[in-house]
Parts: C-alpha cells; structure tokens; sequence
C-alpha cells in the first residue's frame, strides 16, 4: 500500500485550530512531526500536504480540532504547483 492518510486529532473539545491555546497547538505540531515520521518510514512519501480546515465555509465538517497528513507521490496529479491553494481551482495556478 503506498497510500496513507493521517488526521491528527486532539482529545480536548476544540472547535478548530484558530481556538486552541499555544500549547496545544505546539503540542500538535510535535505530534505531525512524529506520524510524519512514521509514514515516511513505511510508504516513503516524496512531500506532503497539512491542511486543517477552520469553520463549515473552509470545507470543515468535523467540528473538532484536527490536521491532514496527506503524502504526496510524484505524479500522483497531473500539475501539484499551488498544492493547497488547488481548493479553490482559479487560485491553483499563478
């Protein structure tokens, strides 16, 4: 399997990151930096993307704070320049 996904969540009733103290916040970070780790180890990524997705209108539907690990693959799209910007489709390419 070269696909994985790793969402990163905190156990305390936070809506979203942008409510969240420092120091769970620099708590998380450390946590992506040890799963990034992991999956680098097993799967052997090339890059990566860390989206966190903040209120309804940003595409959150977990409402609880939480990262996306998603590896990246060479070619795994067609074109990745812009990367996370490619959730509004116009604003992808510059």
């Amino acid at each position: 399997m070269r696909d994985a996904l790793e969402i990163i969540a905190h156990k305390l009733s936070i809506i979203n990151v942008m409510k969240a103290k420092r120091t769970i916040s620099e708590a998380a970070l450390e946590v992506l930096k040890y799963v990034k780790q992991k999956v680098d180890e097993r799967f052997h990524p090339d890059g990566y993307n860390i989206g966190i997705n903040v209120n309804e209108a940003a595409g959150q539907t977990v409402f609880h704070c939480h990262m996306h690990l998603i590896p990246r693959y060479k070619g795994d799209v067609p074109n990745p320049k812009g990367g996370v910007r490619g959730v509004i489709p116009n604003k992808q390419q510059y």
